[in-house]
């Protein structure tokens, strides 16, 4: 792997709080790579590390292409930064704000028009040059932080919860547009994002940061159905939780509704988890769990049921949206034992 940005044995705390511990990564060189994590998890100091905001505990690396940057201030890293809000300079024209890191490494003006006209095409700003920053739609706001971002092509971008401060569905279309760009121009990319659907849908790979760690790194789909840590199960998507008493943790099983499924890895954990969208739901049937639907939600390209079976809480199925099943109808349940994860829970 080309690498772009190494992480090497990264600490960080303030007097005796600790919010990073050892922390050791590896980001290709034009990779778009996502930090995943709730909040408090040290991501974004994470970040604020990589671009020289903080200096790391001692001991700590951070390389960019081979060259160690630790020790340099972050106007000499060359870092571009895309911020939540947007941070642009409001009597500035849009045309201004895009070309305003280069005008200050004393590109000329021709070439800073040339620069500015292909970044204006390449985020779709076109006609809105003149513009001030009041007169853009939040959307349009953060295409300017972005294309001012990679206008001086820095070795490596790095985006704070960017897309943030937009409704759902402007969300949606900017990621696109955010990811493609990227990739066209080859920058290598490192995002912090709470946002799971957002991480998934642009990143390459993405690291779930937990306490202060990363508890695993990978693509989105090995993170989601093949998670390494109880902690990454329960964070990415939603999950039921199958109980365990004493006896089913000493044969390795799971009950639910009549019939036992062997657990992962005879695991030792209180309870197990498995994703409503591994419930299989069909007629009755004597190998399969005995259940019984309480609530059916419409929710247009799926249905969520709750379903209930003896020996567990209720649980939520999620089908597709034909299926038949109403209210009060009585189905066969099965999960592949598979599909089943450990949680983080201990048997006592």
């Amino acid at each position: 792997m080309s690498r772009g940005v190494s992480i090497e044995h990264v600490s960080f705390g303030y007097g005796a709080t600790a919010v990073l511990d050892d922390v050791s990564l590896d980001v290709a060189r034009g990779e778009f790579f996502a930090f995943l994590g709730p909040s408090g998890s040290g991501k974004t100091t994470l970040l604020r590390l990589i671009a020289g905001l903080e200096a790391p505990d001692e001991g700590s690396r951070i390389v960019f292409g081979g060259q160690d940057v630790t020790e340099r201030p972050v106007e000499h890293r060359g870092v571009g930064m895309v911020f939540q809000s947007y941070a642009l300079f409001p009597q500035m024209t849009v045309a201004a704000n895009i070309g305003y890191g280069l005008l200050v490494r004393g590109v000329d003006e021709a070439e800073r028009r040339r620069a500015v006209g292909e970044l204006v095409d390449l985020v779709r700003l076109n006609g809105l040059e003149g513009k001030r920053p009041a007169e853009l739609s939040g959307g349009q706001r953060q295409r300017v932080a972005l294309a001012r971002a990679v206008a001086v092509r820095p070795r490596v971008l790095l985006l704070d919860e960017p897309l943030a401060a937009l409704d759902a569905k402007l969300k949606e279309s900017l990621r696109d547009e955010l990811a493609e760009l990227l990739r066209r121009l080859g920058i290598t990319a490192v995002h912090v994002t709470h946002d799971q659907h957002e991480a998934f849908a642009i990143a390459d790979r993405l690291a779930v940061m937990h306490a202060g760690a990363i508890v695993q790194v990978g693509d989105a789909e090995t993170l989601y159905r093949a998670p390494a840590h109880p902690f990454v199960a329960e964070f990415l998507g939603r999950v039921n939780r199958l109980e365990r008493d004493a006896d089913a943790v000493a044969r390795g099983v799971v009950k639910l509704g009549g019939v036992e499924w062997a657990c992962p890895s005879r695991s030792a954990s209180a309870s197990v988890l498995v994703r409503p969208e591994d419930l299989q739901l069909g007629p009755r049937r004597s190998d399969w769990a005995a259940a019984t639907v309480r609530h059916r939600t419409f929710l247009g390209e799926r249905i969520h049921l709750r379903v209930e079976a003896a020996g567990q809480p209720p649980l939520v199925a999620d089908v597709a949206r034909d299926s038949p099943f109403k209210v009060g109808d009585d189905v066969g349940l099965w999960i592949a034992p598979d599909r089943l994860m450990a949680s983080m829970e201990t048997a006592a």
